[in-house]
């Protein structure tokens, strides 16, 4: 006997519809995309297909362990759960809560658990030493949009299905479907832009497969999207073709910074001919409707934030925010009450480098700093929760020595790898298939509206949930007793009922809490957020609720985008601030290195479909072919450094030995090297069979972007040396 169920694939933003074949031992026989899905019908990638493989991969982790030594110990959930309480409470009595850390992993994202409760548990800590995937990925986007708009997750995404022209730099959803743009099937949206006589326009340092589908490819020189599109902004004010349908403020300013960047100059910067610079230009003015769109490649820079900020300048007056067809600002069906108050960043800063907090987190590149330099508040126990810093942040090396170094360190993984290897204490989550699945966060970043529940589609037999190992971990942090789910719900619906003009205020909180639906306190969650939710039944605006996902497994449509920029802006003045203080302040900044001479060679990253950072190298299926760990390489540079088939890649920081993949879609004078590989002697099989080298090995950590923090990963300067070439380093 078999079963069927339908889940929505966890495995990167796309949010993809899976139907998966079970046999009666809850073995995954098949995985094809989900036809009836209306966001991405029928839509499917081979990190999709591979899902049963991943919930299955006998290097899984099944119970806790305990390091003693060099050794592991299996041991029961309550014994770890003791040893953490015991590790937890011995450091925070000697050192204070600040000496206590926490890494979140890009998985935390991805699965509900992640979602729900991991705010609940860092308010626990008490700590502000967090950290995450996000200032080694997206941070300058958050920040920017928070300044401009008032909240870092009033993010527009391009209207894909709608838009006449897309001008997109540093992105490649052919490999990565989307990034900050929940667009399931990305390439079908692509190639249905340009079937219904629209424009696709790809900006990027390579010839990736989305640039070569593209009807233009414009080579660019790494690090220098902001000079790019600063020529673009001088342009369409020089030439009188702003068009700006919203109130702003700062219009004047923007203009009068956008005269330092004139096309013939940031041409000799960026490597673009000038005249393409004012082509560009006039074409995104000229469109019917217009969209821009920039992602990692112009994040992970040196003035990544200035660049995304100047993405939303050229929508804004271009006259495409917050229109069809233009940018635009997802529902999500679980958006309730964001309060009206100023978005800031730098409420504290990190201990030693004084780095700014943003969006309640430190950056990434000073978490080493953090635990090597003593005095008070240095970390000294360390949480991570689906991360491996060790191969995601940069200088990966100086993290590996410094968690050697911690007094207690706890990860919530799967797996044993090269960052979980330093705990004390590892607490894996179940099988993936255990546990049900909503995309709170994707969804604030989706093309169209919609929503769609996995429920669990097998049991836990005996195994504690993701969601319960951390809501136990928040109780030890808290040194409360009690159900958390039952805490929250109660805050929520307290807050609701106070709020005026919310569907419920006034009514009572036993009566709602009754009415509530669900299995487990997950899902008494997202039941409470659905309804109170913008498409909700006690909105007054719909009846969805967490029955009615139940009842439409394949996923609900709830529209295209709609305008809606007044319901979305959070700034003080009420208006879209379109040159904040801190913005202004770095454009001097990228002023100053305007006339600098570029690097001869610096390197970037890359993106493979059949892979996501480090956590999908142990699956056969996903390694090998094109997702392999090379240095791609213009062929040019390999005949004039004398190359043979590996080389010496060096930087500030480290040297590798890599092969070389000579390919003329990539500049002359930039390699690429893929991010998330390095696991020579892993425990996981085959990550270990296909080890690769860290790229972090060369990346540097004191190397940000200043408003946000954000690590820089693209344009590094590095030095590359045939094997046989011994020079001192």
């Amino acid at each position: 006997m078999t079963s069927t169920v339908h889940r929505t694939c966890p495995l990167c933003e796309a949010v993809c519809g899976l139907t998966l074949t079970l046999d009666d031992g809850g073995h995954v026989t098949s995985v094809r995309g989900d036809k009836e899905d209306p966001f991405s019908r029928g839509f499917i990638c081979p990190k999709g297909a591979s899902l049963g493989r991943l919930d299955e991969d006998p290097d899984r982790l099944s119970k806790p362990l305990i390091r003693e030594g060099e050794l592991w110990r299996e041991v029961t959930w309550d014994e770890a759960f003791a040893a953490v309480r015991r590790g937890l409470g011995e450091v925070t009595e000697r050192h204070g809560r600040q000496s206590v850390g926490v890494y979140l992993g890009n998985p935390n994202v991805h699965n509900m658990a992640g979602q729900l409760y991991g705010t609940p548990l860092l308010k626990s800590l008490g700590t502000r030493q967090i950290f995450s995937a996000s200032t080694a990925d997206q941070m300058p986007k958050h920040v920017a949009s928070g300044l401009m708009f008032g909240h870092p997750l009033a993010v527009p995404v391009p209207d894909l299905d709608r838009t006449d022209y897309l001008l997109m730099l540093g992105a490649n959803p052919l490999e990565s479907n989307g990034s900050l743009c929940t667009a399931p099937d990305f390439p079908g949206r692509l190639k249905a832009l340009r079937a219904r006589g629209g424009k696709l326009v790809v900006v990027d340092p390579r010839r990736t497969r989305t640039a070569g589908m593209a009807d233009e490819h414009v080579f660019v020189r790494p690090g220098t999207d902001a000079y790019l599109l600063f020529g673009i902004v001088h342009t369409i004010f020089a030439e009188e073709l702003a068009s700006v349908r919203h109130e702003v403020n700062g219009l004047a300013e923007v203009r009068e910074a956008a005269k330092h960047f004139p096309p013939d100059v940031v041409s000799r910067r960026t490597g673009v001919p000038a005249e393409v610079i004012v082509r560009l230009a006039r074409e995104l003015a000229a469109a019917r409707t217009a969209a821009v769109y920039a992602r990692i490649g112009t994040c992970t820079a040196e003035f990544g934030t200035l660049a995304q900020w100047l993405v939303d300048v050229l929508n804004v007056i271009t006259g495409n925010l917050d229109r069809p067809g233009g940018v635009m600002f997802a529902k999500p069906a679980t958006e309730f009450g964001v309060a009206r108050r100023p978005y800031t960043v730098g409420r504290w800063k990190s201990r030693v480098r004084q780095l700014p907090e943003a969006n309640g987190e430190l950056p990434v590149a000073t978490l080493a700093d953090e635990i090597e330099t003593p005095g008070e508040g240095q970390v000294r126990f360390l949480l991570t929760i689906a991360g491996n810093p060790v191969l995601s942040a940069p200088n990966g090396d100086r993290l590996d020595a410094a968690f050697g170094r911690l007094d207690f360190m706890v990860s919530v993984d799967p797996y044993l790898n090269e960052t979980t290897r330093h705990a004390h204490v590892i607490l894996p989550p179940p099988r993936v298939l255990t546990a049900g699945h909503y995309d709170f966060a994707l969804l604030n970043f989706a093309v169209r509206n919609y929503a769609r529940y996995s429920p669990p589609s097998l049991p836990l037999d005996g195994q504690p949930s993701e969601a319960q190992i951390l809501a136990r971990l928040t109780m030890i942090a808290s040194g409360l007793d009690g159900d958390l789910d039952e805490f929250v719900i109660g805050q929520m619906l307290r807050k609701a009922v106070d709020l005026p003009g919310s569907g419920v205020h006034g009514r009572d909180v036993t009566e709602l809490r009754a009415e509530l639906d669900g299995q487990s306190g997950a899902e008494l969650r997202l039941d409470l957020m659905l309804k109170l939710g913008p498409y909700g039944e006690w909105a007054g605006k719909g009846d969805l609720s967490l029955r009615k996902l139940l009842d439409n497994p394949h996923g609900l449509d709830l529209g295209p985008l709609q305008p809606r920029l007044e319901e979305v802006l959070r700034t003080a003045s009420g208006v879209i601030e379109l040159a904040p203080p801190q913005l202004i302040e770095d454009v001097e900044r990228l002023r100053g290195k305007l006339e600098e001479e570029p690097p001869e060679i610096v390197l970037i990253g890359r993106r493979h479909l059949r892979s996501n950072n480090s956590w999908m190298h142990n699956l056969g299926p996903l390694v090998g072919g094109t997702n392999t760990c090379t240095l791609q390489i213009h062929p040019a540079d390999v005949a004039r450094l004398g190359l043979g088939g590996e080389a010496v890649v060096r930087s500030a920081k480290g040297e590798l030995r890599v092969p070389l993949e000579p390919t003329d879609t990539i500049m002359p004078g930039v390699v690429s090297l893929p991010h998330g590989w390095g696991h020579a002697g892993s425990a996981q099989t085959v990550a270990a069979e296909h080890a690769g080298v860290s790229v972090n090995t060369l990346t540097d950590e004191s190397a940000i972007d200043v408003p946000s923090g954000n690590a820089v990963f693209n344009g590094v300067p590095v030095t590359i040396l045939p094997t046989g070439v011994i020079t001192a380093h």
